[in-house]
């Protein structure tokens, strides 16, 4: 069983997370067809499937919601069963792609009788992911929610932040809260959208490392707008250099 390299992008609302999710995506299939990739949308608006052009079936909260119902009122024996009945219902839900695996983890985690549920489906996460070389996490705005519903820790976390000051300052929020709760070996910012590239070097993003400068992509906003793929891009489109480039910086490509 190998040990995954799971890498976790995270940032405020609307700086090109999704998008630069995909891009790795991308980026990993192509340079590693012979290893195992898994697609997480953690982001509960289910972005990251569209960029990479995959309906959205039964997500993992729908198998939440389903298992609840059996998991009340047991006692002792039936564990084994339930473990086995999430890990066949979630391999069920997921997208099998060329090159890589998909799902999606739909709404947010709710209080209440799930709490015996969400601890069933992190087991059977954990091994699922065990399954896999490289996992991309496509997390809503907060590295916590992923630890709180998903993983215990991420290999890599890639804070992503536009150049304006609240993006700077969410994504050194996010890397205060990850030192309490994710565990992680690697961290660095992506700067998405920088208009001008000497106004990279003005921007404040503490003592985290910048791994690329991404500028405005025509294209990308073109593509969107037209219901084509991350797939679609061309390799020389700015967000998939400046995805590259973070990545090899962080020794993953």
């Amino acid at each position: 069983m190998s040990t995954a390299r799971i890498l976790a992008v995270a940032g405020k609302g609307g700086v090109g997370k999704t998008s630069i999710s995909a891009a790795m995506v991308r980026l990993l299939t192509a340079a590693y067809p012979d290893k195992r990739i898994l697609a997480i949308d953690a982001d509960p608006a289910v972005g990251l499937s569209t960029a990479l052009g995959l309906p959205v079936g039964e997500t993992l909260d729908d198998i939440r919601r389903q298992v609840a119902g059996e998991v009340a009122g047991r006692e002792g024996g039936g564990v084994g069963d339930i473990l086995q009945s999430v890990r066949g219902r979630l391999l069920a839900a997921m997208e099998h792609c060329a090159g890589y695996d998909f799902f999606a983890i739909g709404r947010p985690e709710t209080a209440g009788c799930y709490c015996a549920v969400n601890t069933y489906l992190r087991q059977v996460i954990a091994l699922l992911i065990g399954e896999y070389d490289f996992v991309v996490v496509d997390s809503e705005a907060g590295i916590e929610q992923v630890n709180r519903r998903v993983l215990e820790r991420v290999t890599h976390l890639l804070l992503v932040s536009d150049a304006s000051r609240k993006g700077l300052q969410v994504i050194q929020t996010v890397k205060r809260v990850a030192d309490e709760l994710v565990m992680y070996e690697r961290c660095g910012v992506i700067l998405n959208r920088v208009t001008e590239p000497e106004t990279a070097a003005q921007l404040d993003a503490g003592d985290l490392p910048i791994l690329a400068v991404i500028g405005e992509d025509a294209s990308q906003a073109e593509f969107d707008i037209l219901g084509k793929t991350v797939f679609d891009l061309a390799p020389d489109s700015a967000v998939l250099r400046g995805t590259a480039e973070a990545l090899r910086k962080l020794d993953v490509l």
